[in-house]
């Protein structure tokens, strides 16, 4: 007798599809039959300067203790992000990846009966979190590609528990300003959490980043997730944290598992903070590298979002998973947009010039056979 699995499980998890990552290389290797080193990957916004010496050092040093388990507390680290972002260590919670954060607050805030309120066009992990517990979803349509605060404001009603607001924005690269971003916080009821994800926040230029850790003591309902994947290069670590008052640290860190950021990732985290220098030189990386993607795509005719991350979405003018397998079999793996209702996207995470040169390359030499 055969039991249906899927159907013991609970409903909203019955409907999920599962979050796609990008495609790995050795993955793409081994279905098209090309060797790593001709592969390039620019799909998953990581870092393409490789890890810190200072955080790579750091990791080594802590393997020898790989048979004790992680300080659960993350003491260290906290005391550094505390000096860091002058705020009290008993405001953080540690997560293992910035989406552990995201996953932490719906768990601890909304059900089967809560409405979550986020953008068209957001991050997925969004509305897969809100219906594996069981609360409504409202998805707010995009205005220009980001989002539209003021609609976002005018949906939430009496069973809204958490409103999510990406800054800079993944997949489509937009941000807000800080006066737009106070002018929505200045509208949200002080019983609605806002998480404010701000992943790509070191890659944000100008002086209008609203820096959401400044806002947490005018705005008590906030919540502010950072990661180590992306501009601190620690991807593979994932390790994430998020800044709150310290009575919803507390609410947090009541679901949050114990040891959720291993040994090696807290010991790179804390060491890559003094390694000013390599942010600045990813910083420096990614200005230029998101200049020179934007004029490639100029060069062929190709409009796309301009970005306040470490990526770029282009509209290549067709169904966006043709050009994105045409591409792979040119060794050059980026990231379809479909699944965030962008059929005609592709999303370029910003690479070595070298990298970036040749995915220009590959991309013209794909538009061009499609083109017959």
């Amino acid at each position: 007798m055969s039991i249906d699995f899927k159907a013991l499980a609970v409903p909203g998890v019955r409907a999920l599809q599962p979050y796609q990552p990008g495609k790995p290389i050795d993955e793409v290797a081994r279905e098209l039959g090309l060797k790593p080193d001709q592969i390039i990957k620019l799909a998953s916004n990581e870092n393409p300067l490789g890890p810190s010496p200072k955080a790579l050092a750091a990791a080594h040093a802590a393997l020898d203790d790989m048979c004790l388990y992680p300080d659960g507390n993350g003491f260290n680290l906290k005391q550094k992000l505390s000096s860091r972002l002058d705020v009290a260590p008993e405001q953080l919670t540690l997560g293992n990846g910035s989406n552990d954060v995201l996953e932490l607050v719906i768990r601890a805030f909304a059900d089967s009966h809560s409405e979550v309120v986020f953008s068209q066009y957001a991050f997925a992990v969004y509305p897969i979190s809100t219906q594996a517990v069981g609360a409504k979803g409202v998805s707010v349509p995009a205005r220009d590609w980001g989002h539209d605060l003021d609609a976002m404001a005018d949906a939430i009603n009496e069973r809204t528990r958490i409103v999510f607001v990406a800054n800079p924005n993944n997949p489509t690269g937009t941000a807000v300003g800080r006066d737009t971003l106070v002018r929505f916080l200045d509208r949200v009821p002080e019983n609605v959490i806002v998480v404010l994800d701000e992943a790509y926040c070191e890659y944000f230029e100008g002086d209008e980043f609203p820096d959401g850790v400044s806002l947490l003591a005018d705005y008590p309902n906030l919540i502010v997730a950072r990661t180590f994947s992306k501009a601190w290069g620690l991807a593979a670590l994932r390790v994430g944290y998020g800044v709150s008052s310290a009575d919803i640290a507390d609410v947090l860190n009541r679901v949050r598992q114990p040891f959720n950021v291993d040994t090696v990732a807290l010991a790179a985290a804390t060491a890559v903070l003094d390694d000013e220098e390599y942010l600045q030189r990813s910083r420096q990386v990614n200005r230029d590298g998101l200049k020179q993607l934007a004029a490639g795509f100029e060069t062929l005719g190709l409009d796309y979002i301009p970005s306040s991350g470490n990526f770029i979405a282009v509209d290549v003018g067709r169904d966006g998973q043709t050009v994105f397998e045409g591409l792979l079999k040119q060794g050059v793996i980026v990231r379809p947009m479909a699944g965030y209702g962008m059929a005609q996207h592709l999303r370029v995470s910003v690479g070595l010039p070298e990298e970036n040169a040749r995915c220009l390359e590959a991309l013209q030499t794909v538009l061009e056979s499609l083109n017959g």
